[in-house]
């Protein structure tokens, strides 16, 4: 199984990391903390160097009851960093966390690679055709409702059910506008209880139904820190334990904060295989 990013061949059947750039002032674990170009090209060269593939660059923090963030506002802090990674990575594949078209063809346009849609192209209808037009990998992702309201009350009769079906729409609307490269990621803590969580990663072999790749966004999230009532900072150990369980049950990239521990994840369990 492969991806194409900017003509490079991404193989997938040993799966890989993707390192989260969180340039945003309020995300759940690393809001903050790289607001400079310094602090930016030494985060990025350590996910590198530690074995990532790509890198997630995101603007616009999703995490439950985040601030809306403007349109240009979002434009003005993401496209200057791709912009600086090009020059100093230009060979890093750069992948874009938004569901705004105007933000995807900007950042591809400064030589990103790869579109993380946290919304599957529901939240801005132009989304689909534009990445497709770009002709770029495509993660399309579940959410329920938006990142202001998604978890006030999730409520499902299936919750596996109901995302594999959402996949088959999205991925059929998709296929319409000739996308080549589409990624799924059941969007773990977006519009779902921490029951849903697990019970989406208990039956995630099902997701190869698809015959695509499938990104796992699980790192640090509060299916691991409120289940063992312990904070973020302390659920690096808890994020291995289950990127375990998804890679052993059909996971072929894992989005994560901490690139090391996942690449180790990522040997051992092809060891076990």
């Amino acid at each position: 199984m492969n991806i194409n990013c900017n003509g490079t061949l991404i193989d997938l059947s040993t799966p890989k990391v993707m390192g989260i750039l969180n340039i945003t002032p309020d995300s759940f674990y690393d809001g903050g903390k790289y607001k400079d170009e310094s602090s930016i090209l030494r985060q990025v060269e350590t996910m590198l160097s530690d074995g990532a593939t790509f890198i997630d660059i995101g603007a616009y923090s999703s995490r439950p009851g985040a601030a809306e963030v403007t349109e240009p506002e979002e434009l003005q802090r993401i496209v200057p960093v791709v912009e600086l990674l090009q020059r100093e990575f230009p060979n890093a594949l750069l992948s874009i966390d938004t569901f705004r078209s105007s933000v995807a063809k900007a950042c591809v346009a400064a030589g990103a690679s790869m579109i993380n849609d946290i919304s599957g192209g529901m939240l801005d209808p132009k989304m689909i055709e534009t990445v497709a037009g770009l002709h770029v990998p495509y993660v399309m992702m579940h959410m329920k409702g938006t990142p202001q309201n998604m978890q006030d009350d999730p409520t499902y009769e299936d919750v596996t059910k109901e995302v594999l079906f959402y996949f088959s729409e999205q991925i059929a609307e998709a296929r319409k506008h000739n996308m080549k490269d589409i990624i799924v990621d059941p969007g773990f803590g977006f519009g779902k209880t921490i029951e849903h969580n697990y019970e989406l990663l208990k039956k995630l072999s099902l997701f190869s139904t698809f015959e695509l790749p499938v990104l796992i966004g699980i790192s640090r999230k509060s299916m691991i820190y409120r289940f063992l009532d312990i904070s973020s900072e302390d659920a690096l150990n808890g994020t291995t334990a289950l990127h375990t369980a998804a890679l052993l049950n059909g996971a072929h990239i894992l989005r994560v904060h901490d690139v090391k521990e996942a690449i180790e994840c990522v040997k051992l369990t092809q060891q076990l295989r």
